[in-house]
């Protein structure tokens, strides 16, 4: 990793953070990407994540390909990342530290433990969230915080100590108090693929609900009638709401595994063929081909996605591949698979120089964040198949 000073172009994200004055940092950081997304700050970026000590190069295209799979690397860079975005933006991102807490207690079964860092930040967000009233919470551009919040520490419970803490009951609790009366979440409509739809959020709220260790059994045999009828608008929610593209059949699919009641095994067997004849020739997914761009939240990419020179016909990547593998074998898809097989080969063939896989941003031409989930997800991916290289 190269360490140097920060740089100019930090500094000039930091001047529009100071401008940003009364607004959540949160927002502020969305306030940038916008801003870059039209032209205001120049695009050209050395660096994707960059805090303190912490300097992760720009994630590019024409990045070489790694001749043999680097498991240690690839860690390298979740941990540089979800702590560089913490220090720097001060909070929780579905794409990044959110994503960090999704997956890397999972991964600690093949890597040990994950740093705590992580934990103790998600612990202040608790603190911060849980002192805002609800009712300004649900109207905020909160709620997917609060999602990822409880999921992640959701994940560490049943990962890391197996026991279900207050901190994740609280975070549970909290993400239920502001849910729309439509059994789903407010949620912007203008960042796929995670922060793109209500329906997105849902899955990660099933996945968080159903993951805590006893906590959905310990509710519905409880005496909280407000709390159970909740959690029964969620279920009906994803159950009976049209999936808004196949990429939300893979989230619901993934979904289904853990929370009872959302697909029946018929839907099953359609989202597990789905995703066979979506699979490309070189073995990988692509995120691309799972929705078209009008159907990304408000559609507001479409343009961008259609002006792509790979339009139709685009490149595998590390997100989708990752996921793909991930839900297939929840869905009960033997690692043994032929088509798993071919995944895991493209997953060996494609880590980048850095550790990451590289997939482009339905978004920016700019920090390509979702080479962060495209990093996670093929770790798991490859730890559930047993095809995770030890750490050397």
């Amino acid at each position: 990793m190269i360490t140097t000073r920060m740089n100019g172009m930090d500094r000039m994200i930091g001047g529009w953070h100071r401008l940003c004055l009364g607004v959540a940092r949160h927002t502020a950081g969305l306030a940038v990407l916008f801003l870059i997304q039209f032209g205001v700050v120049p695009a050209a970026e050395p660096h994707q994540y960059a805090f303190e000590s912490i300097q992760v190069p720009a994630a590019t295209a024409d990045e070489p390909r790694r001749q043999k799979l680097s498991t240690a690397m690839a860690v390298d860079h979740l941990e540089q990342g979800s702590v560089a975005w913490s220090g720097q933006r001060q909070c929780i991102s579905c794409h990044t530290n959110g994503t960090y807490m999704l997956a890397r207690p999972a991964l600690s079964k093949s890597l040990g433990t994950p740093p705590e860092s992580t934990l103790g930040f998600f612990r202040e967000q608790l603190a911060t969230l849980s002192a805002e009233p609800p009712e300004k919470l649900r109207k905020s551009t909160k709620p997917a915080q609060v999602i990822y919040l409880a999921a992640g520490l959701a994940e560490w419970d049943k990962h890391v100590t197996d026991t279900l803490s207050a901190d994740t009951d609280k975070a549970l609790r909290l993400m239920f108090a502001i849910q729309e009366d439509s059994g789903t979440w407010g949620t912007l409509d203008c960042w796929p693929p995670y922060e793109s739809d209500a329906f997105h959020e849902a899955t990660v709220a099933a996945l968080a609900t159903a993951t805590a260790p006893g906590w959905l059994a310990a509710v519905e045999g409880g005496s909280d009638d407000e709390l159970k009828e909740r959690i029964s608008r969620l279920r009906n929610y994803l159950r009976d709401t049209p999936v808004p593209h196949d990429y939300g059949r893979v989230l619901l699919l993934q979904a289904a595994t853990r929370f009872p009641g959302l697909v029946d095994d018929n839907g099953i067997r359609d989202s597990i063929a789905m995703l066979r004849r979506q699979q490309r020739e070189d073995g990988g997914w692509s995120i691309r081909t799972f929705a078209t761009p009008e159907s990304w939240g408000s559609g507001n990419r479409a343009g961008k996605l259609r002006a792509e020179p790979d339009f139709e016909s685009p490149a595998s990547d590390g997100h989708m591949t990752g996921l793909a593998i991930v839900a297939l074998r929840a869905a009960g898809v033997p690692a043994e698979d032929p088509e798993i097989q071919r995944g895991l080969q493209w997953l060996g063939a494609n880590q980048r120089a850095s550790g990451r896989w590289w997939t482009q941003s339905l978004n920016t031409d700019s920090w390509h964040f979702i080479t962060y989930s495209g990093t996670a997800l093929p770790l798991l991916a490859l730890q559930s198949c047993g095809a995770l290289p030890a750490v050397e």
